[in-house]
């Protein structure tokens, strides 16, 4: 089942666009099952909230090898490790990350050019480019399907341009990756050039400014995978801020009416669980 699973999460990614949403927990993985996800990935932010801390950095590659377990564990579905920078600078350790992601059973994984302990400054272009190669031969040494995907966060985290996204990016897939990201470019315009750079899939982030388009929107530019990052963590994030302050400062519960049915919720449950029972 592990192997069909692995095969079809590659396939997935051959033509067509489809969402991967991004669990944060083993409910919220099997909600999402339960409303027809073909696919999951992790965050690592939405992860790192569930532990009060705050995004970036924050997690260790250990706490997120088991926390990609249990999502696992949760769904028969294919799931992409959020592995931010790989937990690592050098290109081995990379290599080894991703080396563990294969053997805890994921389909994928993401990694970052970002150098977490320098103010998530990118990594200089050439080792940026080296640690994308060995992650790339260390997914190629698993011998199954593992899509690496390659991740340019510099226009996001406001270091570097459209064409140096570009330039990396277009590295990026020479050494190896399976799938090219770019976060947060300023268009949609500026994601359909990088989009028409690139031979292999490329994967959008739906969130912020780009969470007014629809899947179609991206469909039609060539973008072959949605992901949602944290937004959909930080969006129930958003109903705790107004539900407590409501409560809380104004004595209003209103906010409430708005919750969800708990037997809508324990149905939904059942069936992402049943789906990993039929596993």
């Amino acid at each position: 089942m592990a192997a069909e699973r692995h095969e079809r999460f590659e396939a997935l990614h051959r033509s067509g666009c489809f969402v991967i949403p991004n669990p944060w927990d083993a409910g919220s993985a099997r909600l999402m099952a339960a409303k027809g996800a073909k696919a999951l990935a992790t965050t690592s932010a939405g992860f790192a909230f569930t532990m009060g801390r705050p995004d970036m950095g924050t997690v260790s590659r250990d706490e997120a090898l088991a926390h990609a377990a249990e999502i696992l564990a949760a769904t028969p579905l294919p799931v992409s490790g959020d592995f931010e920078n790989g937990f690592a600078d050098a290109p081995e350790d990379v290599a080894e990350t991703v080396r563990l992601a294969g053997e805890v059973g994921l389909s994928g994984c993401s990694i970052e050019d970002t150098a977490m302990a320098e103010g998530h400054a990118p990594y200089d272009f050439d080792l940026a480019v080296d640690r994308i190669r060995a992650a790339a031969g260390a997914a190629r040494s698993l011998g199954r399907p593992f899509v690496l995907c390659a991740r340019a966060d510099g226009i996001m985290n406001g270091h570097y341009d459209l064409a140096e996204a570009i330039r990396r990016v277009r590295a990026f897939e020479a050494a190896g990756a399976d799938l090219l990201y770019v976060p947060m470019p300023t268009s949609l315009d500026d994601l359909g050039r990088i989009v028409q750079s690139l031979t292999k899939p490329v994967n959008a982030l739906a969130a912020g400014p780009f969470a007014k388009f629809r899947k179609t929107d991206f469909a039609a530019i060539g973008i072959r995978r949605i992901s949602v990052g944290s937004a959909i963590a930080r969006l129930t994030h958003a109903a705790i801020l107004e539900a407590a302050d409501a409560a809380l400062e104004d004595g209003d519960f209103t906010p409430l009416l708005k919750a969800a049915k708990g037997s809508t919720i324990d149905a939904l449950l059942e069936r992402g669980a049943s789906l990993a029972a039929e596993r």
